[in-house]
């Protein structure tokens, strides 16, 4: 049995998966197998994986027949997956050489049930660390303490599910799968059931993985009603907290965050297709209807003025309605 799967979700991403095959080859291990999903591109990607399986030990390519989107590339490659443990790479992004193993010598180190890195943003030749908001460094942590408080930058605000490593364990009879209904967000909602059903977790203080910013292909960038997936997202992260014994704890985090995204969302609303706009406008008011009222009232309070009037204008209109 290998000590790591890798799994990797390729889609359309043909100019960029020779660096991210070679990243992969230059961290091949005897311990590591490599999963490479391809969701059905329609660019080179295919060819640019059959050339590069055979030079990466222990890799194979899983083909879907039809594009699924990311969460059931990942899930295809968890089910797929022998490893001790998993992690997470996308298809445009990459690996500095011997990172692979120094996240797993750590983890194990550790003995905790998942960990997460900082990571190297790149957009063209500008290179920048993003830390992992974590309170502590190359500590055992529990996962709850990385939610709250809702004032704070917290680790559910880290939702790169790339940049990180999980123990197997977590993935057992179909546990910690991807939402495949969503084609956007599923990293937040993941990553927070990830926090509140998890008994430990560390941040390391490793930075060698590679985030390609600005690609034209990436979800960040589509125009169209993807963008929305967000709004089911939170609605279920909010049932789902609801529900958790902490609820009073973690629900003005779950609140807070959900309203930070809709005033993100609103704020380039133009960018978007004129129908995708206004279905924006009508949802992100039919959300803040859902959201525990009082919870949302606390968190419209404390929240800075441009924000906070254009959320409330948004909540009247439900109510004029």
């Amino acid at each position: 049995m290998p000590k790591l799967s890798v799994v990797v979700p390729f889609h359309n991403v043909g100019a960029y998966a020779p660096d991210t095959l070679r990243s992969l080859a230059n961290n091949a291990d005897p311990d590591f197998e490599f999963l490479l999903v391809d969701d059905c591109s329609t660019d080179d990607t295919p060819y640019v994986l059959d050339r590069w399986e055979s030079r990466i030990p222990q890799a194979r390519v899983i083909r879907h027949a039809t594009n699924q989107g990311v969460a059931q590339a990942r899930n295809t490659g968890i089910d797929a997956a022998t490893g001790d443990w998993i992690t997470f790479l996308d298809g445009d992004d990459w690996y500095a050489p011997g990172h692979l193993r120094a996240m797993v010598d750590r983890v194990e180190a550790l003995g905790c049930d998942f960990a997460r890195t900082d990571h190297v943003q790149s957009n063209a030749r500008n290179r920048q660390i993003r830390y992992a908001p974590a309170k502590l460094r190359d500590t055992v942590m529990n996962p709850r303490d990385g939610i709250a408080p809702a004032s704070m930058v917290t680790m559910v605000d880290y939702p790169f599910v790339p940049f990180g490593i999980y123990s197997g364990r977590l993935f057992r009879d179909g546990a910690s799968r991807f939402e495949t209904k969503l084609r956007t967000a599923e990293d937040r909602l993941w990553v927070w059931r990830l926090h509140l059903k998890a008994d430990t977790y560390a941040a390391l203080s490793l930075h060698g993985v590679f985030y390609r910013r600005g690609v034209t292909t990436s979800l960040t960038q589509i125009t169209d009603n993807r963008q929305l997936d967000f709004i089911p997202s939170y609605d279920l992260l909010l049932e789902e907290v609801a529900r958790d014994p902490e609820a009073d704890r973690f629900l003005p985090k779950a609140v807070r965050t959900y309203c930070a995204m809709i005033a993100f969302h609103m704020a380039k609303s133009d960018q978007y297709e004129p129908a995708v706009a206004r279905r924006l406008g009508r949802d992100v008011t039919d959300g803040l209807a859902r959201m525990p009222q009082g919870v949302l009232d606390e968190t419209l309070a404390s929240m800075d003025t441009t924000r906070s009037t254009m959320l409330q204008r948004l909540r009247g209109a439900r109510r004029a309605a």
